[in-house]
């Protein structure tokens, strides 16, 4: 389904759309406050892309540095090609352990490799232990939102899937409660858990380390618990210096939720006495992203997701409308380097409006990296014919400045027959203004701006 097919049905509920755009634009508002209370943010985010693009520069160097470090640290370093290999490593570690049941904190690679299916398959309990993961996995759903993963249900929605799969009373949508009745479920599978996996948000080559931000405590019950300790990360995760980790811990939360930190930033260095740890380094088509000058940029993410929450047309579409795993603006930008036919219409699911380059903490360009793969993705033929015909018939009346004059005339003219039959599916949500009685040169002409 493409995205503005997808895009529809999400509308298809206005007060839906109408929440959620409100909810991320909430999350937009408290990025904004917390950044004007930090006098160097500006600073801080020169100081993250610059240490990103040196890292880039040098990554194979750092990446074995940091292998180097970690088995000297004991421990056990696995390198993954794509999904595929990342998935079997995964599950040949827990098969070496005869491990039935694993507990997993939020980790988008994870679900970039399909590893809960793969793992489910073989015969292993897979548990999401990061309350909105486990909401979205209990419906056998993916995440719609890579840091609030259910952030397109409300409560009373969350309170029917406890009600049904963890037997809650019919009705109940308190949040505390709510919260309650997850923390003891998950507790028990933190309990009797054979394994844990982690995601990684940062991986510091002079030490080996690596640290992981949450908010609920879920990675540290699971890896402080389990016999195994499983880190899952992409190649772009790194980082040279510890110094250099209190440059992005400062700018993450603030990005992601609007808060000063997450609260918990946990530093992993060795496993614990009596305790397996395994980091699986994966690129899944990284290092071609890495060679692509154009797009090598977007590698520097860190995951906050702040162009989802300011993006308008993510908030008005919802996650699920996006053919990739990660979806809004930074999506559209890794989802072309997969596969430009399966996911050529993301890039074009943006307005280039330019707010998600400005709230960026790593400074990518990605309005600019969203018009630079539409034009890719046209030249290689994966845009619809309609689309291609209609750029051609726009480009042959923009040459011709009669006939732009004449097709505005005929807009004008028309606007309010548009408006009262409703012919465009726009006018479901809008209204189109009426025809002006003076074109917009008369305008600027009576306002003494003509040049």
């Amino acid at each position: 389904m493409s995205h503005a097919a997808a895009a529809h049905e999400f509308l298809r509920d206005p007060a839906r759309a109408s929440w959620h755009d409100q909810t991320l634009w909430m999350v937009r508002t408290k990025r904004d406050r917390q950044a004007v209370k930090v006098p160097d943010w500006e600073a801080l985010r020169e100081a993250a892309s610059k240490i990103k693009e040196h890292t880039l520069s040098r990554l194979s160097e750092y990446l074995e540095q940091f292998e180097a470090h970690a088995i000297a640290n004991g421990v056990q370093v696995h390198w993954a090609r794509d999904g595929e290999e990342h998935n079997r490593i995964v599950h040949d570690i827990l098969a070496r352990r005869g491990a039935k049941k694993l507990v997993k904190s939020k980790s988008m690679l994870t679900e970039e490799c399909h590893l809960n299916h793969h793992l489910e398959q073989h015969g292993i309990e897979v548990i999401d232990t990061d309350l909105g993961e486990r909401i979205v996995q209990l419906q056998k759903m993916p995440p719609s939102h890579i840091v609030m993963p259910a952030i397109h249900l409300k409560r009373a929605e969350v309170g029917e899937v406890f009600h049904e799969h963890l037997g809650t009373p019919r009705g109940l949508d308190d949040a505390q409660q709510l919260t309650e009745a997850a923390r003891q479920h998950l507790r028990q599978h933190f309990l009797t858990a054979d394994a844990a996996l982690t995601g990684v948000n940062f991986a510091i080559a002079e030490t080996g380390g690596f640290v992981v931000c949450t908010n609920e405590g879920n990675a540290d019950m699971g890896a402080h618990l389990a016999p195994v300790h499983i880190a899952c990360m992409g190649i772009e995760k790194l980082i040279p210096k510890q110094e250099h980790l209190g440059v992005f811990l400062r700018l993450l939360a603030r990005s992601a939720t609007g808060q000063p930190s997450t609260v918990f930033s946990s530093h992993f260095l060795k496993p614990r006495p009596g305790q397996e740890m395994h980091i699986v380094l994966v690129d899944n088509g990284r290092s071609r992203q890495l060679g692509r000058e154009d797009f090598r940029k977007s590698l520097a993410c860190i995951r906050c997701a702040a162009c989802f929450n300011t993006c308008p047309v993510y908030r008005r579409s919802g996650g699920y409308s996006y053919s990739f795993f990660i979806s809004g603006p930074i999506g559209s930008i890794l989802a072309p380097n997969v596969d430009k036919a399966a996911h050529g219409d993301m890039p074009f699911a943006s307005t280039l409006c330019g707010s998600c380059s400005a709230v960026c903490p790593v400074k990518i360009d990605i309005h600019a990296q969203l018009l630079k793969w539409r034009q890719e993705i046209t030249a290689a033929g994966h845009s619809p014919w309609w689309k291609t015909l209609a750029m051609h018939a726009t480009a042959f009346v923009l040459k011709r400045p009669a006939l732009y004059a004449f097709a505005g005339r005929m807009t004008r003219r028309f606007t309010p027959l548009v408006n009262a039959l409703k012919l465009d599916p726009w006018t479901k949500a809008r209204t189109l203004p009426d025809a002006p009685k003076e074109s917009f040169r008369e305008w600027m002409q009576k306002q003494g701006r003509s040049r």
